[in-house]
């Protein structure tokens, strides 16, 4: 399995935990059961999500502050929100390039989102890079 494929699964995970709104470990572990990923990959996933969720309230400020003035993060779909806050917790906690992540949220975007998702995704991508000057990383 790939990284672009791991980073799937992985919005797929985040996702079904968004439209339940329930972050129990025991919804993990189902989900990475029905799952066809290595031990491996699947030990990786599950530490990255919980990251993501401990980190949430600060990613979610994130979102908000680079959101245009006439946006509010209520507004933002949930798939929206699954692929932002796994690109932020990767350009801003795990240090991945910047680039590559943008790249990656805007392609599943384009895959899973609505026809503006992929801009949107981007803009807030991108505004959030400039607003904590990492693009010089």
């Amino acid at each position: 399995m790939n990284k672009s494929e791991i980073r799937e699964e992985l919005f797929k995970l985040i996702y079904s935990l968004e439209v339940q709104k329930n972050e129990s470990d025991e919804q993990i572990d189902v989900f990475l059961e029905d799952s066809e990923m290595s031990d491996k990959v699947k030990s990786e996933v599950k530490e990255t999500v919980e990251k993501i969720i401990e980190l949430s309230p600060d990613i979610e400020k994130e979102i908000s502050k680079n959101l245009k003035s006439e946006w509010n993060i209520e507004r933002i779909s949930k798939i929206n929100m699954s692929i932002l806050k796994i690109a932020i917790y990767e350009i801003a906690y795990k240090k991945l390039p910047y680039k590559i992540s943008i790249n990656e949220a805007v392609e599943l975007a384009k895959k899973y989102g609505e026809d503006t998702s992929s801009s949107f995704i981007n803009g807030v991508l991108a505004s959030v890079v400039k607003d904590n000057n990492l693009a010089e990383e």
